[in-house]
């Protein structure tokens, strides 16, 4: 028998499917304003996964996003008898993978009187979708779940919320005579920045044509600006890793100038500690190579035995 508290969590994190749940969201929607721990989230969280025949390893249903939170990734179907009662059935679909961008592409505004024009834009998106979806680098938000927006205010961060995507891509067309105006942003669904924002015109003598000229040109403009912008995520992204980090500050001190061989070997040991327990660590990739221009050796097969020595392929 499964326990309330997990029985709750699990209805929670099934009826918030379309987006990641927090930490502090699945917190205060299962146990209120109490104060819990996370061993006593993870018992409550592997109890859930138990009941529906998944597992903190598998995941094939509930899925664990790191530094976001929690998602319910299973295809869920409602089934009402008689008397009211609804029973569900989940199976596992392809999960957000916590390793990839994820991308969500909204409906286009239609800023043209002529509600025909509202196809097009719709059709846009579409061939904008299925573009981005050949980059294996990239996950995608379905169709079904950009499109919920439709003709909506919205709020980038809430919307990167309840989809889990971290950008997203919005646009407007506009038809004056025979010519089309379509604008179009890449926001980062975190900070609200528009990372990237342009202009494509063309004439509608060939609506198929035209459209698949927009869709390249949009796909070939925004993919590189997404791994711009990967990088600089990474750069910027602190360890969450306490022991890495402490490493990291350890070796620190040992790179201020003047400095010698000695303290730049300490520095680099430190550092390459850091980077063990956090293979994601940048700054301390950054600190390494500092030590190793640091140390000067003046010969030829010195420097050659110090590259090898520092190589970290």
């Amino acid at each position: 028998m499964i326990a309330p508290q997990s029985f709750d969590l699990l209805v929670y994190l099934i009826q918030n499917r379309a987006r990641v749940t927090s930490k502090d969201d699945l917190i205060a929607a299962v146990w209120g304003r109490r104060i819990v721990t996370d061993a006593a989230l993870a018992t409550r969280l592997d109890a859930a996964r138990n009941a529906v025949g998944d597992s903190g390893d598998e995941q094939r249903l509930i899925k664990t996003l790191q530094r976001k939170g929690f998602r319910f990734v299973g295809a869920v179907q409602e089934i009402r008898d008689d008397t009211g009662t609804v029973a569900l059935s989940a199976t596992p679909i392809s999960a957000l993978p916590a390793d990839k961008p994820s991308i969500a592409v909204l409906p286009f505004q239609n800023m043209s009187d002529e509600p025909a024009q509202e196809y097009f834009a719709d059709g846009l998106v579409e061939d904008i979708i299925m573009a981005l979806s050949r980059f294996r680098s990239l996950f995608v938000i379905a169709r079904q779940s950009s499109f919920t927006y439709r003709n909506k205010t919205v709020d980038i961060r809430q919307v990167g919320r309840e989809l889990g995507a971290r950008y997203v891509f919005e646009g407007s067309v506009r038809q004056v005579g025979s010519r089309l105006r379509i604008t179009a942003q890449l926001i980062d669904t975190g900070t609200a920045v528009h990372i990237w924002a342009d202009r494509f015109e063309g004439i509608m003598d060939d609506i198929f044509d035209l459209q698949d000229k927009i869709t390249g040109s949009v796909v070939g403009a925004i993919a590189p600006e997404i791994d711009r912008a990967e990088i600089e995520r990474a750069s910027r992204r602190p360890s969450s890793n306490v022991d890495a980090v402490t490493a990291y500050y350890r070796g620190l001190p040992h790179t201020e100038f003047p400095t010698s061989v000695e303290n730049n070997d300490t520095a680099m040991t430190n550092f390459k500690r850091a980077i063990a327990l956090d293979p994601n660590f940048a700054a301390a990739y950054g600190a390494s190579r500092v030590a190793w221009l640091g140390c000067e050796p003046t010969d030829g097969p010195a420097i050659s035995q110090r590259m090898t020595q520092s190589s970290w392929a």
